[in-house]
């Protein structure tokens, strides 16, 4: 038989667990920190329903760590999963769902109206993909316990207790299987971040967090909402300057429920947090699509009625309605459609019809009862749509400028040869002694360098338009190829790593800061693919005799310095121009010796918030955070 023969010998069926640890992405993601934590997820979604469904009022999430890797225990006061016969199937009822793919009792919305587990694999896929699992039910005046292992029956269903005080609820052990996961440990800020937004869309309803891990230290922490949505908009506003009240929304729909809290505030960008059945929806779908095409709508007719304007004046388009908004989009509702098991996106196509006309109708009816924020929503608008329209003429001067030039590139960049981006990168250096040193120190082949001149503008304060005419901002954008606002494309991005290099003083974490203000705010897309880091040059050279070395911290110092006997020329690097071409590149260039922090977005809302303190325009606020937190620098170099 010829070895490419193809027959039906070739097919493999793999059947429940044995599919799952095939290809384990297919049902959480990734095999990495995402898809280990996602575990975790899984479970506690299907403890969050019990709440969501008015049985649990108490969720505890519990950490402990063996061998190195962590452990999860998720338990609530819900009504405890079935443990009796399922006739057909011969099993009992928590037997099949622990290891048969699409069991449960969400499809035909009887014991769950909503929820957010609802395709039946999840505590399958947890079971498949962990070393052990561990599940205790109380039900029925007894305790019942059944352990599995690797998606396999370890002990068979028993009663390991007889109980009189009539509570229920679940309780699920797991330990994530680290032969298929590369990660060891659960996320504690997303962790955190998704804990927080779980008590604000189930108010009421106890979420506590015990971190055991570092034992014998343990450390809980209490997620509770009592006003849900209203709450949760006070936290995402944070300390942005309102422009008008908080607007909320209600709408109960058969076998459906719409709910909405949106606010405008004194910035220039749109912060919208989707869910659907408590799960988030960082890539929006068809609620969202609703949500904005409702805002447009509402906001222009609005204009045109209320708002006398010059014919040659900008017209206002859907992203002008949205600048300045903060916005949290929920929806119950049975039988969601999501794009894959992670639910990333909503997919049911009528959601954007419902949630499009219950929004245009409350936003209509506030903007006419509320005038002045109406007005104020108004010049915020019309300012926007003007300031968009100078920002493309701003952008069309600097095209045809460029090509009169001859050039698309900035003349600054000193460009790789290297043209396939995975093998390219860029450093966006501080000062042109820096710049000297790095451009002759570099690698030319694979390294890119592009010099500024100074601090850049803090776009946390500025509008498109100044941003735009920006010669240092404008550099950036042409040299990385991705565009920005509505021409952003992060797939065109012409270097796989982008290096902020500057010197390791105060003035340097500020350009740094400027730097990631801007990435953040109009390059986000960058951070969450991985493509941000910021170069860590030495502090210190230590020499005896020949011997040269280098620290990048006190502590290394210290170290090395005990190893010499103190008997060593300590230099202390005051900035990048400081060191000579080999030298920036022996410590700080070389992929071979050189340290890079690469910039992760772990806890979004924190982030987003911190920038609006650190860098925007209420001075108070900004002082008050830095008196609060200034106990915590350990090194302050001025």
């Amino acid at each position: 038989m010829s070895e490419n023969e193809y027959t039906a010998k070739d097919i493999m069926v793999l059947s429940g667990p044995q599919g799952v640890r095939k290809r384990p992405a297919m049902y959480i993601g990734s095999t990495g920190s995402k898809g280990f934590l996602h575990l975790l997820y899984e479970v506690l979604d299907n403890a969050i329903d019990e709440t969501q469904a008015g049985y649990a009022k108490n969720v505890t999430i519990r950490l402990t760590r063996e061998e190195d890797v962590d452990v999860a225990e998720i338990s609530d006061d819900g009504r405890g999963i079935p443990v009796d016969m399922i006739e057909k199937e011969g099993k009992p009822a928590l037997e099949v769902i622990m290891t048969s793919l699409h069991s449960g009792a969400k499809f035909d919305n009887k014991a769950y109206k909503v929820a957010g587990g609802l395709h039946g694999v999840g505590l399958t896929v947890v079971n498949s993909l962990s070393e052990y699992t561990v599940v205790t039910v109380k039900r029925n005046g007894k305790t019942y316990r059944q352990t599995f292992s690797r998606g396999t029956i370890l002990t068979p269903l028993e009663i390991i207790e007889e109980q009189n005080d009539g509570a229920n609820g679940t309780t699920v052990r797991f330990k994530p299987d680290v032969s298929i996961f590369s990660a060891k440990n659960f996320n504690s800020l997303e962790l955190n971040e998704r804990l927080k937004e779980l008590a604000f869309l189930n108010p009421g309803a106890h979420i506590t967090l015990i971190d055991a891990r570092d034992a014998p230290i343990e450390q809980a922490t209490e997620y509770y909402s009592q006003n849900g949505i209203k709450d949760f908009m006070d936290f995402v506003r944070g300390t942005k300057e309102p422009l008008t009240k908080p607007i909320f929304m209600k709408k109960e729909l058969e076998n459906m429920r719409v709910e909405i809290g949106l606010q405008y505030v004194n910035t220039y960008s749109e912060e919208l947090l989707s869910f659907v059945n408590k799960i988030k929806t960082p890539e929006g779908g068809t609620h969202v699509v609703g949500f904005h095409t409702a805002v447009t709508r509402a906001i222009t007719n609005y204009l045109q009625k209320n708002v006398k304007r010059q014919k040659q004046s900008a017209e206002v388009e859907g992203d002008d309605t949205r600048e300045g908004i903060i916005a949290i989009v929920s929806i119950m509702m049975q039988n969601p459609e999501f794009e894959g098991q992670t639910k990333e996106k909503l997919g049911n196509t009528f959601i954007k019809n419902v949630v499009d006309t219950a929004v245009y109708a409350e936003l209509t009816k506030y903007l006419e009862e509320n005038p002045a924020d109406a007005q104020s929503i108004a010049r915020k608008v019309i300012t926007s749509a003007e300031a968009r329209e100078s920002a493309r003429r701003a952008r069309d001067l600097a095209r045809k400028k460029s090509m009169f030039e001859g050039s698309v590139l900035p003349g600054k960049l000193s460009d790789c040869t290297e043209s396939d981006p995975e093998k390219a990168e860029i450093f966006i250096v501080e000062g042109e002694s820096a710049a000297g040193s790095s451009k002759q120190g570099r690698d030319r082949m694979y390294q890119a360098i592009l010099p500024l001149k100074g601090k850049i503008l803090n776009v946390e304060k500025a509008t498109d338009e100044k941003i735009f005419s920006n010669a240092e901002l404008h550099a950036m954008v042409t040299a990385f190829g991705v565009g920005i606002k509505e021409s952003f494309k992060p797939e065109e991005l012409r270097y796989k790593k982008i290096i902020l290099l500057t010197d390791a003083d105060v003035d340097g974490s500020h350009i740094r800061t400027l730097l990631l203000t801007f990435i953040y705010r109009y390059m986000k897309a960058l951070i969450e693919r991985g493509n941000i880091f910021i170069a860590q040059p030495p502090l210190y050279k230590i020499s005896k005799g020949r011997d040269h070395r280098y620290a990048y911290s006190d502590n290394e110092l210290n170290k090395i310095m005990k190893e010499h006997d103190g008997k060593a020329t300590v230099q202390r690097y005051k900035g990048l121009g400081e060191m000579n071409p080999e030298q920036l590149w022996e410590t700080t260039m070389n992929p071979q010796n050189r340290v890079l922090k690469k910039i992760n977005i772990k806890e979004g809302l924190m982030a987003d918030a911190l920038f609006s303190v650190l860098m925007g325009i209420d001075v108070e606020q900004r002082r008050k955070f830095l008196e609060e937190h200034s106990h915590e620098v350990s090194f302050l170099d001025i």
